[in-house]
């Protein structure tokens, strides 16, 4: 990995290299989702059925498109029952932690009459959008899901690429149905996110549209944005490690080619103020990739978007952690409880050396699905809350709003509005 010394200079550099990877740099391919988002709005099924066929290889139509209960059957019995029993260890840990991020309604009252309030209800329906076709990624249909189920949603629609069999991998179904998944359909790129956003006459809209993709999904939750809500657009995955001489270069490196396989795009970076731990993971990271399946990606990853930041103190180390706001950021120092109350940007921070970026990928219980490209420093990760809508109660009696009514009045037609003003007077007109 190159190996940089940290200055003003060499910071600027590095944050303008890595926001080249965000979705918004990425214009060229904004016309083509625009095409196929507008296709699938006016044609509806059959714009979704011939994009299935020409990017996924697969023959869907509206007899097919929807996951039945036979295929959820038949894939419970292909999956690995171990595999099955890891799931749903992983699913109570991230069902308990998701469980306390619940809200409830509450409401202050007065003696005069005054009731002030706020009413929390679930979104009427979710789309989750889970990455699909040859590979299985059930980690992702448990952290999109779950969050929704405890909000209460009462649809939770999965959407996810099929095989050229035109079936959906049997461990991602799996996943979707013990994690309480309402709907399945087999779709997937901007199509997808387009016959959610404005339904089909085999898939109804949802409210809201959730979860990970590649670019073209990026890129068309960004354009039906306003049709419907969304989480986040999210970028390529991202690792930063922050650490002194005393973290284990070993462990360091290892956990930085966790999120290089992930992606050409991905970044990982280390910022230490210990060259001695630079040069060894330098070294370790070499041999590592050598030895791993996904070497290409690896690679290129690493020669593009890999860092290894040299500060002169641990106070430049920490700027520059929240001046990149990671998507994952672990602290490996020796004091890193006390390090982690520096940190103003993070979309998950991982504390210690045992609690490797993987751990919150697939089983500790905080959502992985986190925010990317710098964007930690105003949004959080998916959580209970992206599926809830609040609802402001006001309620006054006579005698509360009596006292107040002359104020409001001078108030609105301050700003020329009489008719708010006329409002509340004729209320105490004789």
């Amino acid at each position: 990995m190159r190996t940089i010394a940290l200055t003003e200079e060499t910071r600027k550099n590095v944050l303008e290299n890595l926001l080249k990877r965000s979705p918004s740099s990425y214009g060229k391919f904004e016309d083509a989702v625009a095409e196929i988002v507008e296709n699938v709005r006016n044609n509806k099924d059959a714009a979704v059925f011939e994009y299935t066929k020409r990017f996924d290889g697969a023959d869907i139509n509206a007899g097919n498109i929807k996951v039945t209960k036979e295929e959820i059957d038949e894939a419970l019995k292909q999956v690995d029952p171990k595999l099955m029993e890891v799931m749903v260890k992983s699913m109570k840990n991230i069902r308990a932690f998701h469980e306390k991020q619940k809200q409830l309604s509450w409401f202050d009252t007065t003696p005069d009459g005054t009731i002030l309030g706020q009413r929390v209800t679930p979104l009427d329906s979710a789309g989750l959008y889970v990455p699909g076709g040859k590979a299985a990624y059930p980690s992702s249909v448990l952290m999109n899901i779950i969050p929704a189920e405890v909000a209460g949603v009462n649809r939770i629609v999965m959407v996810t690429p099929p095989g050229k069999d035109g079936k959906v991998n049997p461990v991602t179904l799996a996943a979707a149905h013990i994690a309480g998944a309402t709907e399945v359909y087999k779709v997937g790129g901007a199509q997808a996110i387009a016959a959610l956003a404005f339904g089909t006459e085999s898939i109804p809209k949802v409210n809201k549209i959730a979860g990970p993709g590649n670019i073209y999904v990026a890129l068309a939750k960004k354009a039906v944005y306003g049709h419907v809500s969304i989480d986040s657009i999210a970028g390529p995955s991202e690792i930063m490690v922050l650490a002194d001489e005393s973290a284990n270069a070993k462990f360091v490196a290892a956990d930085l080619l966790s999120q290089a396989e992930h992606d050409e795009l991905a970044c990982a970076i280390l910022v230490t103020t210990s060259m001695e731990l630079a040069e060894e993971v330098s070294k370790l990271t070499e041999e590592f990739i050598a030895g791993l399946s996904r070497k290409e990606i690896l690679q290129k990853s690493i020669d593009n978007y890999g860092y290894i930041l040299v500060a002169d103190s641990m106070d430049d180390a920490v700027d520059v952690v929240n001046e990149i706001a990671p998507e994952h950021l672990e602290i490996q120092t020796i004091n890193p409880f006390e390090t982690m109350t520096k940190i103003r940007n993070a979309g998950a921070i991982f504390i210690g050396e045992y609690s490797s970026e993987p751990l919150g990928d697939y089983f500790a219980g905080p959502n992985h699905v986190l925010p990317t490209n710098g964007t930690a420093k105003f949004f959080s990760p998916l959580s209970v809350d992206d599926f809830i809508k609040k609802s402001s109660i006001i309620s006054y009696s006579r005698e509360a709003l009596e006292p107040v009514y002359k104020d409001i009045v001078q108030f609105a037609e301050c700003e020329k509005l009489t008719a708010h003003a006329n409002s509340i007077r004729v209320r105490f007109e004789d």
